[in-house]
């Protein structure tokens, strides 16, 4: 059994606002996640789920998930080297950073998010860089069927380096623009990857047998929340409940990264 298995820190608090300490200490593991009920107020959310219709989506159906999402993830152009293949992938950044601007969605929930943390870190976020290259920020998912047990991890995804800036610590945050009546949940659970747990891969995620015995933690999303979690320790999405009616699981979706210098950047 992990040694992290009763650690009591592993906690989710829900909060009015974001502040420093929470992105701080979910960084460095003493809090399994912050979430912010109803961050997006109901007139937001219905201008932002209206203009859904205008971002061209693509069905994405690896192993792990299966969603429907806008904008391309770093991850899906990496090779199995653990290299970017960079001209597929600025391609398709720059198609998506102008498909995003024609689609004028507003308010813009990926640009409210950045501000809000940047406010609450007491500095801008920006966009992680590639060679002096903005990366890709804001992409929007729907997950309907849930996901495989899986982490993530830029240094073990791209481990000789991937961003002129050092990351020293990732988060990952969601705005659930629509729910599900019931399920949709995020489940994580207090253990990083060993090497020993690559017994148990399957392709892009993990049987279940690698977290027993650790401590989990299940946030339910809520219309307009807004959640941080460490995406190190592994985590799946819960698939939807059966209803017919509110099955929609879309979110805007990004990675965050701590610098030694104290920065946050960003990426999807």
């Amino acid at each position: 059994m992990p040694s992290t298995a009763l650690d009591p820190r592993f906690s989710v608090v829900d909060v009015s606002a974001f502040s420093r300490r929470h992105i701080a200490d979910i960084a460095a593991r003493k809090l399994a996640a912050a979430r912010i009920p109803g961050c997006f107020d109901r007139a937001a959310l219905d201008s932002m789920t209206a203009a859904l219709h205008r971002l061209p989506t693509v069905d994405y159906h690896p192993v792990r998930v299966a969603m429907t999402r806008f904008g391309p993830a770093l991850n899906d152009y990496r090779t199995p080297q653990g290299v970017l293949e960079a001209e597929r992938y600025w391609a398709a950044a720059d198609a998506a950073e102008r498909m995003w601007r024609e689609a004028a969605m507003e308010p813009d929930p990926a640009r409210m998010s950045l501000d809000m943390l940047g406010k609450a870190w007491g500095a801008k976020v920006t966009a992680a860089t590639i060679g002096g290259r903005p990366a890709f920020v804001g992409m929007m998912r729907e997950i309907n069927a849930g996901t495989l047990l899986h982490y993530d991890d830029i240094h073990l995804e791209y481990p000789a380096g991937l961003f002129d800036q050092e990351i020293v610590s990732q988060l990952t945050y969601n705005a659930y623009l629509a729910v599900p009546e019931e399920g949709g949940g995020t489940r994580l659970w207090q253990h990083r990857w060993e090497a020993s747990d690559d017994t148990h891969r399957q392709r892009y995620g993990y049987d279940p047998c690698v977290v027993d015995g650790c401590r989990r933690v299940t946030i339910a999303p809520g219309h307009g929340d807004a959640l941080l979690f460490n995406p190190n320790h592994y985590h799946r999405v819960l698939p939807n409940g059966q209803g017919e009616e509110g099955r929609r699981r879309v979110t805007v979706t990004f990675f965050l990264g701590l610098t030694p210098a104290g920065d946050l950047v960003a990426w999807s």
